[in-house]
């Protein structure tokens, strides 16, 4: 649990009532979805056809404490882990494919939705941490409208691939606490070959900005978990070092407090042995040149 000073902001906007209100407007919008960058406009009360295959009701494939996410999210208990099945990119190198892409989870209530979150708090978690959360926002608000006067409140993390739009991340300013974006590409043609996304770089650009407006550098408490704040990851690609090194300069130039974490876990799955430049790992010389470089900008390279 956290202190007065540290109360989670959806907290607020449950007791002001702005909770209902967004999720009601968030509603209206399922039936022509934007709620993404690729603003399909698919009636998603009626039809799964948008690009991430996804109705209303939430498809969760696991909800359990994580071990293996950033230390200032872990703690001694775990973070408390929401995997949404589908995703509104297309990777070719997706670890999680079978979440992602070949959609596999279960169908499940907003109210079963808060019963998780509740159940993650209870069992220690530190945080409520909602994996690939944009297609699913309207449920995610909605369980919290049935889970904060039942007790939640520990921070809530989005947990995205960076295609975010900025015009739903405004509507959703205090409801996530901390924000943990991907930044996988800084051009726009890397993201249009690898990730079906032509527009990814510049997306993700303007989402980081607006993420990190609302919610600044990482804050910790005393235990040194993290209760508000920007995390963005950025994973090493072969062969990709300038992209890589554009990235951290974005990072650093926006803000050297922002918690960076740079990872090396890249391995050629899912589609990626299709693409040349993808079927090999990240050398040692590749990690250690974007760990230094991170240094040099005055950023620490977390892990």
């Amino acid at each position: 649990m956290y202190t007065m000073d540290h109360v989670p902001s959806y907290i607020a906007l449950y007791e002001q009532g702005i909770l209902n209100e967004l999720a009601e407007k968030l509603d209206g919008m399922l039936y022509s979805c934007e709620l993404c960058p690729r603003k399909c406009r698919v009636d998603r009360h009626a039809s799964r056809d948008g690009y991430c295959r996804s109705g209303v009701d939430p498809v969760v494939s696991s909800a359990q404490p994580h071990f293996g996410e950033e230390p200032p999210l872990v703690g001694s208990r775990g973070s408390g882990t929401i995997f949404f099945t589908n995703c509104n990119l297309g990777c070719v190198f997706c670890q999680n494919y079978d979440i992602s892409h070949a959609g596999h989870g279960k169908t499940i209530s907003a109210l079963d939705l808060a019963s998780l979150m509740l159940n993650l708090q209870a069992r220690g978690c530190l945080n409520i941490n909602t994996v690939t959360p944009t297609h699913m926002i309207f449920s995610i608000v909605k369980a919290l409208i049935y889970a904060v006067p039942r007790g939640l409140s520990i921070p809530l993390v989005y947990n995205s691939g960076g295609y975010d739009s900025v015009e739903t991340l405004e509507m959703i300013e205090d409801v996530f606490d901390i924000y943990m974006p991907d930044f996988k590409y800084f051009r726009n043609g890397s993201g249009e070959k690898f990730s079906d996304a032509a527009d990814y770089a510049d997306v993700a650009r303007a989402a980081v900005r607006e993420m990190y407006r609302q919610a600044g550098d990482l804050k910790t408490d005393q235990r040194g978990a993290a209760y508000r704040g920007l995390i963005v990851r950025h994973l090493v690609l072969p062969g990709a070092m300038e992209e890589t090194i554009q990235v951290i300069d974005f990072i650093a130039d926006l803000s050297r407090g922002i918690y960076f974490n740079l990872m090396d876990q890249y391995r050629p799955e899912y589609h990626a042995r299709e693409y040349p430049s993808l079927r090999r790992r990240v050398t040692m010389d590749e990690f250690r040149r974007a760990l230094n470089h991170t240094a040099g900008r005055g950023m620490v390279p977390a892990g």
